[in-house]
């Protein structure tokens, strides 16, 4: 509901999960604990995602597939834009470390010969985070796993190295 409507009240929320607005004031003492939690909840889905990927360990092709795969779950499950958060300051500093990890990750991808070098500062990294976001979205008809194959196959197709 948040994905679709930022401004959604919590009764509205409450209304939606079936209970009344009092159990969710239970729990939150307000609409910005509520948020609060909810981008927590995506923060943590995000760094356990890096984690599992093993994008420092993993053969570079496997360890993006696992990636995307579990960003597509995740940007499915918590459909929220954690840019609203980034005014906290140990949001932020989580999310920019997560964004420093996967663009190690790419480094990696491109000095083993995956990635093209000579795109622009960034692109790469955007242009993946673009298809994993657009997968979420669009690709609904697929599970994570075949999505993540879409995503990878047309990623790799516009971003990586020539093949001779």
């Amino acid at each position: 509901m948040l994905a679709a409507d930022p401004g959604v009240s919590v009764a509205g929320i409450a209304a939606e999960a079936g209970v009344d607005r009092r159990t969710v004031y239970r729990r939150f003492a307000n609409r910005e604990e509520l948020l609060s939690a909810i981008y927590e909840a995506r923060l943590t889905a995000i760094e356990q995602a890096l984690v599992d990927a093993r994008l420092r360990e993993a053969p570079v092709a496997v360890a993006l597939h696992r990636y995307v795969e579990n960003i597509i779950v995740i940007n499915r499950t918590w459909p929220v834009d954690l840019a609203r958060m980034l005014a906290d300051g140990d949001a932020r500093r989580r999310r920019d470390a997560c964004l420093t990890e996967v663009d190690t990750f790419l480094q990696r991808a491109a000095e083993e010969g995956l990635l093209r070098q000579d795109q622009p500062p960034g692109w790469v990294g955007s242009l993946l985070f673009e298809l994993v976001h657009l997968a979420a979205e669009q690709l609904t008809h697929l599970s994570a796993g075949p999505a993540a194959d879409v995503v990878v196959d047309a990623y790799l197709r516009g971003v990586g190295a020539s093949v001779a």
